[in-house]
């Protein structure tokens, strides 16, 4: 695989973390989560192809074990607010100094300088701060954020994979590492770019909300059926468009022009009359095939679609639980996932500090001194009851 070789030390964190390094993992890296003592469970899910080290960071000897492990290793991701890794001595400046190899990948919300650095905050929160959320949402209506996918996970945690990718192939020149300062205001804003670029075109010249790409077009926004579900018609080009009119049973010279904002309202309301008249499969079997319309599928329908079927776009893991196959594919070194389930809090704890060279002594001791957790015995438990607060 692509990043076979590349070990990487992930701090647990939320969201953006926890998806960064298991893009890693997914592309062949060597991913430790390294988490609490005491906690439970990623609950964020998303450990597939990650082992579990349990060190308490805020005892100096956990530190130091982790500056050990830091010396070894090609990537720390660390999503903690600016200043908590100083504090604890594991700022890039002492990590680097005993690895210069290192690539120190500081994943936040707002960046590590500012006068939002030092603050928490949550996706609609960078969203708002990036300008992107003004921009989303229906006429008349607030705005609303999609989700949490913007700003944690497109804009936070794939961003700083693009960071760790771009540090790794200049290291092969330079032979240093780097730290990378991503934050999700910053990746967001860089995403939207394009509105940016666009400000003055006639893309953006109505309020939010009546503009062809954000819902204000009755050929590029979504319909409800007769049966209460959904179809996404996406028509702009004047040859699409013609398939929409014609597959609504609607005829174009009675129709006012495709381009015309002032009728635009009253489009929207003549389609969704008509798509009110049939179901989505009616619908299905009327578009398919066609560059008009396509189907709102659900999570549970889009794994059996054809073309996801054809694609093998889905994979299941040895609890049956699907989830998306990583992307993009890469025809000489794909992506191979892990089928196992996602470790369980200090699985990998002994078996990690002996690869790294810690004695049997050394491990003993960090366990007796509450310093390491290592929760192997308690395997079985854990994957039966992995939400439980009962002490082991």
């Amino acid at each position: 695989m692509a990043l076979q070789g590349i070990l990487v030390l992930e701090l647990a964190g939320l969201a953006p973390g926890p998806f960064c390094a298991m893009v890693l993992a997914d592309f062949g890296a060597r991913v430790v989560r390294v988490e609490r003592p005491g906690s439970h469970y990623d609950v964020s899910r998303l450990g597939r192809g990650k082992r579990s080290l349990a060190l308490d960071l805020k005892q100096p000897r956990g530190a130091a074990v982790l500056r050990r492990l830091c010396a070894r290793s090609d990537v720390l991701l660390e999503p903690f607010r600016s200043g908590v890794m100083e504090k604890l001595q594991l700022g890039p400046e002492i990590l680097q100094r005993d690895n210069p190899k290192l690539i120190y990948a500081r994943l936040t919300g707002f960046g590590q300088s500012g006068s939002f650095s030092r603050l928490a905050g949550h996706d609609i929160n960078y969203l708002a701060l990036s300008g992107v959320l003004s921009k989303i949402g229906r006429n008349g209506e607030n705005p609303y954020a999609p989700l949490n996918l913007l700003a944690d996970f497109a804009g936070g945690g794939l961003m700083c994979v693009l960071g760790i990718m771009m540090a790794l192939f200049e290291r092969t020149r330079s032979g240093k590492g780097q730290v990378i300062d991503a934050n999700m205001v910053e990746g967001t804003a860089y995403l939207s770019s394009f509105l940016w670029k666009t400000q003055k075109s006639s893309l953006w010249e109505a309020p939010r909300g009546q503009n062809i790409l954000d819902g204000g077009a009755p050929f590029y926004t979504t319909y409800r059926t007769a049966d209460g579900e959904f179809m996404a018609v996406g028509a702009i080009e004047p040859q699409f468009y013609e398939l929409l009119i014609k597959g609504l049973g609607l005829k174009s010279d009675e129709l006012p022009n495709q381009m015309s904002m002032d009728d635009w309202p009253e489009m929207k309301k003549k389609f969704a009359a008509v798509f009110a008249k049939k179901t989505k499969a009616e619908w299905c079997q009327i578009f398919d095939g066609t560059d008009a319309c396509v189907t709102v599928l659900t999570l549970e329908e889009v794994v059996h679609h054809d073309h996801i079927k054809e694609r093998g776009s889905f994979i299941t893991n040895e609890e049956q639980s699907m989830s998306p196959r990583p992307a993009p594919l890469l025809s000489n070194t794909p992506a191979i996932p892990s089928f196992k389930r996602d470790p369980f809090v200090g699985e990998h704890t002994e078996e990690i500090l002996d690869e790294f060279g810690f004695s049997r002594e050394e491990i003993d001791q960090l366990k007796s001194d509450k310093i390491i957790e290592s929760n192997k015995a308690s395997s079985k438990f854990w994957i039966l009851y992995p939400h439980s607060n009962i002490q082991k």
